[in-house]
């Protein structure tokens, strides 16, 4: 293969236009055969192959500074800089990230894996580059996957307008993120490419920007002799290419929610390979959307919002069986918050579907438009903890502390299937503020069914798992189901076993009774231990009963980098293994 000659970008300079055609085919089968065994984001950089090639062909990198966004769309860019050797440890533990990271490569100039974010952080470098007198180099921002319909990417266009910086903002439009794109700007978009909107009424050219387009992005000579012409030209620039996401591959193209990450498949024939796909245990994420779907139908004022994410979160199930009470709103984290406390002060129950690295993204509008106003918002936390391969920009380990300081918030983490369904029920029955649910990514634990009778939760309970005579586990949400195991394991008599389903508000009879029961005890949860569930407790713990040893088990001051989930709980010392340590100690 052409590619296997390719290790920096100055590699690509002397090549032809049918090389770097070649080269174009090596990059998507190399793509195609590791992501098919290794896992991984798939059609996002299937799309933006050419544009790749074109892009550390024309421009010189790492010196001209090129942005990513959204991240998933860069393994060709990672291997053609220096990291094709390394590529099939994407995404593992102590393997390359998978997205583009600063400290892996000089390459990566920003560290990419939500959305939104290039064209604000390509104006920085911009303007940082005029301040020391460079006027020659250029900063490109690639914003694809929808991420163009965010507030943040309209805040950066709106600054980056009214500059002189040499800004490039090239649109990849493809018409999907996850799941398909939806709003006006995609209507607007759709017209753009149709010839509707060409001439008059173009909302780029109204900010000041030189738009250019739409052009083809998969016309490699095409891209590469439009790049050469921006490149010599100053300001911001605004280049609008249409591509396909999957391009290459049949079924990546056919079926494009399915194959954004589509888990292992044959390279070969493009076909998934099945895995054991039995109803139990089934994934948090359908406990939840096909729950809501049945309290929908005898509840009419449930609605459903998503950013961006009705597959990923399941709210699809709503949307299908109420496509006029569930609303994806795109990439836009804090319009979704804000809409759902409208809705709350109209009578109506929004369960905002959202994972919880995502929810950070509208921490304001929590605070300020729900729980000040004390909006009874179902905050619906999915991915919750630790989430494995995606690594350190999507763990969901920091929502218990950010949510634990605000006041008026309730925040639950169910320990199963079942707790989460009640919780669901219990919401749309009534509450009297914002309640916040989370829970992890993936399977749960149940292996028979949860579609039992409802049941109201009552706010503070808290379960004893099991009874000992001398200390005290303290646990909240799904890790506590590795205690059990734990203690199952070791067959100890000493350890008792408490799960809080209510991290807020806390249940203080029962911690007044643990602390006068127990001499020692250990609290475990999946999010940071500094301001979360543990410390809470510690801090209760010193007042009241200082003759108690507490020890407090979570996620570390650190950022917890891409492995499994498994391998994460083990680093972080909250694994089965790690516990039986504990009791056996």
């Amino acid at each position: 293969m052409l590619l296997d000659h390719i290790d920096t970008p100055q590699d690509l300079k002397g090549l032809s236009i049918d090389e770097l055609v070649e080269l174009t085919q090596d990059l998507r089968k190399f793509i195609i055969d590791i992501v098919a065994t290794k896992e991984g984001h798939l059609g996002a950089s299937l799309g933006v192959v050419e544009l790749t090639v074109a892009l550390h062909y024309v421009f010189n990198t790492p010196d001209d500074l090129l942005v990513w966004d959204v991240g998933h769309q860069a393994y060709g860019h990672k291997l053609l800089t220096g990291r094709r050797e390394v590529f099939d440890t994407n995404r593992q533990k102590g393997g390359i990230s998978g997205f583009p990271k600063r400290e892996e490569s000089e390459y990566d100039t920003f560290g990419v894996g939500h959305s939104s974010t290039a064209i604000s952080a390509v104006l920085g470098m911009a303007l940082a580059s005029k301040l020391k007198g460079n006027l020659e180099r250029q900063h490109i921002a690639v914003v694809g996957d929808a991420s163009i319909a965010s507030g943040m990417a309209f805040e950066g266009l709106n600054h980056a307008g009214v500059t002189d910086a040499n800004v490039l903002v090239i649109l990849n439009d493809n018409a999907i993120g996850i799941d398909p794109s939806v709003g006006a700007l995609k209507d607007y978009l759709t017209s753009v490419k149709e010839g509707k909107n060409h001439r008059k009424n173009n909302m780029i050219k109204s900010l000041h920007f030189d738009y250019h387009g739409p052009i083809d992005g998969h016309n490699l000579p095409l891209l590469i002799k439009e790049l050469r012409r921006l490149k010599k030209k100053k300001g911001p620039q605004f280049l609008h290419i249409t591509t396909t996401k999957g391009k290459g591959l049949r079924q990546a193209e056919e079926n494009q929610v399915k194959y954004h990450a589509p888990g292992k498949f044959d390279s070969q024939t493009g076909e998934l390979i099945q895995k054991d796909e039995r109803e139990f245990p089934a994934k948090y994420q359908d406990v939840f959307g096909h729950t809501l779907v049945e309290l929908a139908k005898e509840n009419m004022n449930i609605v459903g919002i998503t950013p961006a994410m009705p597959t990923g979160s399941s709210l699809k199930y709503m949307m299908e069986a109420f496509p006029d009470r569930a609303i994806d709103v795109g990439i836009a984290e804090q319009h979704a918050v804000t809409l759902a406390a409208g809705m709350a002060t109209q009578g109506l129950i929004p369960f905002c579907a959202i994972y919880s690295t995502f929810l950070q993204r509208a921490y304001d509008q929590v605070i300020h438009d729900v729980a000040l106003q004390n909006l009874p918002v179902v905050f619906c936390m999915d991915r919750a903890g630790l989430v494995g391969e995606d690594g350190a920009t999507h763990q969901g380990v920091y929502d218990i502390a950010y949510l634990n300081c605000i006041p008026n918030m309730t925040i639950t983490a169910p320990m199963n299937e079942i707790e989460l369904r009640n919780l669901l029920y219990t919401a749309q029955l009534g509450i009297n503020g914002p309640l916040a649910i989370r829970y992890p990514r993936g399977k749960g634990v149940m292996t028979t069914t949860w579609k039992l009778p409802f049941e109201k939760v009552e706010q503070g309970i808290v379960k004893q798992l099991k009874k000992g005579n001398k200390f005290a586990f303290i646990t909240t949400g799904t890790i506590g189901n590795n205690v059990s195991e734990a203690l199952k394991k070791s067959e100890d008599k000493e350890w008792s076993h408490y799960h809080f389903l209510f991290v807020k508000p806390l249940n203080y009879d029962i911690l007044h009774e643990i602390g006068q029961n127990y001499t020692r005890i250990v609290t475990i949860e999946d999010g940071t231990i500094i301001g979360g569930f543990g410390s809470t407790l510690a801090q209760f713990f010193a007042e009241k009963y200082s003759t108690v040893t507490v020890s407090v088990l979570g996620i570390k001051d650190i950022f917890v980098e891409h492995a499994t989930v498994v391998e994460q709980q083990k680093e972080c010392g909250i694994d089965i293994d790690s516990i039986i340590k504990i009791i056996n100690s």
